[in-house]
């Protein structure tokens, strides 16, 4: 399997590293608006600096998109055209509009399309949601995820916010995992956000948070900020609570706000039911972020040779982007957005 991957930043290079070290597939370019520095492991393979140029010439059977935001609806959309596969890095696209295009162009073509959920790769949160759904709802969901960054990380945000906002980039995650966990239809959004820097755009802010509401009558909030004035006390808040008790990730004391593996491992899980004993679950051994996206390149690579339905994972990436999108609505207007 030939492999395209456009996109060198923190998880373009991750997504790389996963598919140079993929029995049967071969890495045949690297696609990147400017050259960079590559560990030894990429060093060989050919750079490109223009994405459908190297789409023609190449001619890959699967395509990695990890560029910014705003080129993954139409990075997608080509590649699929063009007869490949696609994983895309999250959001799937900056409207939901986009969002169902690629989603139709997958099913127009029959291209397989995974988007980069990687929390639904790692087993901590798996474990999370299962004993979260055996608690039974309705759920109140208390998540966050504020950076602290600065200098080149700075420099990242900063890019990103070009055309997202964090609520957006980081929320989909989360507000997938609500969604996994509760099943129901998520049907008012409610946020604020506030700009904290003069170094971004005007009309985009760096901190901000949401409200959400299901038809189950479960309620979520999810924040998220980034950049250099950032607090890192509480910056890392996974709470899942039921009528029957909470389960909810405890981190590490020295975890800090600018890691990137924070952002997905866990020290333990806390099982509270009511009226018993709290109970902690170790979750030592878990794997870091690098092997988090192989796991994602082996269940793409599953995905393509098996022939697995992805009807659902499509809907669900559609559905998480439109209640971030809704939130940003909401944030911009000062009202609450009704889902359709």
């Amino acid at each position: 399997m030939r492999v395209l991957v456009a996109g060198l930043g923190n998880m373009g290079r991750s997504h790389a590293l996963a598919w140079a070290a993929m029995p049967g597939a071969e890495l045949v370019g690297l696609v990147n608006r400017s050259a960079v520095a590559l560990p030894p492991e990429l060093a060989a393979i050919p750079q490109h600096r223009d994405f459908h140029r190297a789409l023609a010439d190449l001619c890959p059977d699967l395509v990695v998109v990890a560029t910014y935001s705003d080129s993954h609806a139409e990075y997608a959309i080509a590649a699929m055209r063009a007869g490949a596969h696609v994983f895309v890095e999250k959001p799937l696209a900056t409207t939901v509009a986009d969002a169902r295009r690629v989603v139709e162009m997958a099913e127009a073509t029959g291209r397989k399309l995974v988007v980069g959920y990687i929390l639904r790769h790692h087993p901590s949160w798996q474990r999370l949601i299962a004993e979260a759904r055996a608690l039974g709802g309705p759920y109140v969901f208390r998540l966050n995820l504020n950076q602290q960054s600065s200098g080149p990380t700075w420099d990242v945000h900063k890019a990103l916010m070009r055309t997202t906002p964090p609520i957006v980039d980081c929320g989909v995650h989360y507000v997938d995992v609500m969604c996994q966990i509760t099943d129901a239809r998520p049907v008012e959004v409610r946020g604020m956000g506030l700009r904290l820097s003069d170094e971004i755009a005007p009309d985009m802010y760096n901190y901000g948070h949401f409200q959400v509401m299901f038809e189950d009558g479960s309620l979520g909030w999810y924040e998220a900020g980034w950049g250099p004035m950032m607090s890192d006390t509480a910056f890392f808040v996974k709470d899942v609570i039921s009528p029957n008790g909470a389960v909810s990730i405890r981190m590490s004391e020295d975890a800090r706000s600018d890691d990137i593996d924070t952002h997905t491992q866990t020290s333990k899980l806390r099982l509270h039911r009511v009226g018993q004993p709290d109970q902690d679950l170790s979750m030592t051994g878990e794997p870091d972020h690098q092997e988090l996206c192989n796991a994602e390149a082996r269940f793409m690579a599953r995905a393509i040779a098996e022939g697995i339905d992805l009807t659902r994972h499509m809907q669900d990436a559609v559905a998480s982007l439109a209640v971030c999108l809704a939130a940003d609505e909401s944030v911009r207007t000062g009202r609450p957005v009704r889902l359709t």
